[in-house]
């Protein structure tokens, strides 16, 4: 792989059985995979506005990895497993990011496992 792209892991047993890495380095873009709102040691909390919070921290991880962070965010897609979510999950987005603030597209959906209520992937290019 070339040096101007890389990839990070997070450790989750997700990314080896479904072979993906949490995020892609590819010169100035990040690129991170969905993710949902289990914390490192494999726990979840059944709240959504938790795993809203536990998904940036780890999606936050993986950008200060790449020399990033939430700020060098342009563009979420959010996955909400329960509509009547949405604003809770949007609200914890409101408080993070700032102007100018990132394109977002929300989405409903199910999710393989039951106890996921969200999930966030997210793009950034990193500032010069």
């Amino acid at each position: 792989m070339s040096s101007d792209r890389w990839t990070i892991s997070s450790g989750s047993k997700f990314e080896k059985l479904a072979g993906y890495s949490r995020a892609v380095v590819d010169n100035e873009w990040v690129f991170v995979s969905g993710t949902s709102g289990y914390a490192p040691d494999g726990s979840m909390s059944t709240d959504v506005v938790e795993q809203t919070r536990q998904s940036l921290r780890t999606i936050s991880a993986a950008l200060e990895q790449a020399g990033a962070t939430l700020a060098d965010v342009v563009r979420v897609v959010v996955y909400v497993a329960d509509r009547n979510d949405i604003m809770a999950v949007s609200q914890v987005l409101g408080e993070t990011f700032t102007d100018p603030r990132p394109a977002n597209t929300t989405i409903t959906c199910g999710f393989a496992v039951d106890e996921i209520k969200m999930e966030i992937e997210a793009t950034a290019l990193k500032r010069r």
